[in-house]
């Protein structure tokens, strides 16, 4: 058993060694999926997997992170201390899971502390038909222009104009239009992209070569920025389905919410990365959840993304100034204390644990 802290790490390179440690440590099937461009400290980034288990194994779970880049601070963490705990591995060996870690699966953004890809796309929106039209967002197109202004921080003048907004709107309006996803505007915030990512196509090409055996796959995928501090979510990862929905009820406890009823702190989302679940291995059953786990207030959380979405469009900013941007942002992802990565590893090994328990 490793301590909790010791499974964190405080940047995407000493958190890959971390993870590769670990998953080599534990003597599991590890497989590097590079990525074309280099990190923030010039380092090489890849979407590092490990299979920790029997390959054919007919149940399968999938512990991800990084979806969101700085989110995988988080996940990262979850992901180090599980292929560290003895208890955990052979419990799921007597139960004749095969547990797959996806470490970083949008590592571009993990290394230079951005929630998006190299694209600015959004990979939680990004699992679209790209050949059909798009979902269209048209309270995205009402705050584009409050979300980045000219100047950072914000003039007085756009800070009286967005708080006017969420006055007469509400904080959810505010949060609904920004972060349900907008095609239009490729300079934005959750912006799904226009065709699919690196980081799309390589978890495609994961999925088909690792879950096209099982007959059940399960997914827990590790998220931060929404909630209580320090409190998970446990959010329903799946289509509109009330056999789905229960089943993960039945898992991971009837406080399991869904974006589709509004119990959610997440606003109704389309293009969400579980459904290549469908796609690559239509043969399982599908049960999952997105772990997401509370750190800042949500005006926090986009205020923080706002900062960095002008940054990236001013690289002339001063250093300092960058630097504040990036603290601010890692910090509204990352919660970097003892007591926090005491919460989040003792809730994400309890949902490990619940998983396939029927």
């Amino acid at each position: 058993m490793i301590n909790i802290p010791d499974a964190f790490a405080a940047s995407y390179a000493k958190a890959r060694v971390k993870f590769l440690e670990a998953a080599a440590t534990a003597g599991t099937r590890i497989e590097s999926f590079n990525h074309p461009l280099p990190g923030r400290e010039g380092e090489p980034l890849a979407l590092d997997v490990a299979l920790d288990g029997d390959p054919a194994a007919k149940r399968l779970l999938i512990v991800s992170s990084g979806c969101h880049g700085v989110e995988g601070f988080c996940g990262s963490g979850v992901q180090v201390f599980a292929l560290h705990d003895t208890e955990w591995r052979e419990k799921a060996r007597e139960a004749g899971v095969a547990v797959l870690y996806l470490h970083a699966l949008n590592p571009y953004g993990f290394s230079h502390l951005r929630r998006v890809t190299q694209e600015n796309v959004d990979l939680n929106r990004n699992f679209q038909d790209f050949s059909k039209l798009l979902p269209n967002n048209p309270a995205y197109g009402r705050v584009h222009s409050l979300l980045l202004p000219d100047t950072w921080p914000p003039s007085a003048a756009n800070r009286a104009a967005t708080e006017a907004f969420i006055a007469e709107n509400g904080i959810k309006t505010w949060q609904a239009a920004i972060s349900a996803g907008q095609y239009e505007f490729a300079d934005g915030l959750f912006y799904g992209g226009s065709a699919p990512t690196w980081s799309n196509r390589t978890v495609r090409e994961v999925l088909r070569k690792y879950a096209s055996q099982a007959a059940e796959v399960a997914w827990i995928d590790l998220h931060t920025g929404l909630g209580p501090q320090g409190v998970g979510e446990r959010i329903h990862a799946g289509r509109n389905d009330a056999e789905a929905i229960a089943r993960a009820r039945r898992w991971w406890g009837e406080k399991v919410t869904s974006i589709y009823d509004g119990s959610s702190t997440s606003a109704l989302l389309t293009g969400l990365m579980w459904e290549s679940i469908h796609e690559e291995a239509p043969q399982a059953e599908y049960t999952g959840i997105a772990l997401e786990y509370g750190t800042e207030p949500v005006t926090e959380i986009l205020d923080a993304l706002r900062g960095d979405h002008w940054l990236a469009q001013h690289p002339e900013a001063p250093a300092e100034l960058a630097a504040d941007i990036k603290a601010r942002l890692k910090r509204a992802f990352y919660t970097d204390t003892d007591a926090w990565k005491g919460q989040i590893i003792s809730q994400a090994r309890q949902a490990m644990f619940q998983a396939f328990q029927d």
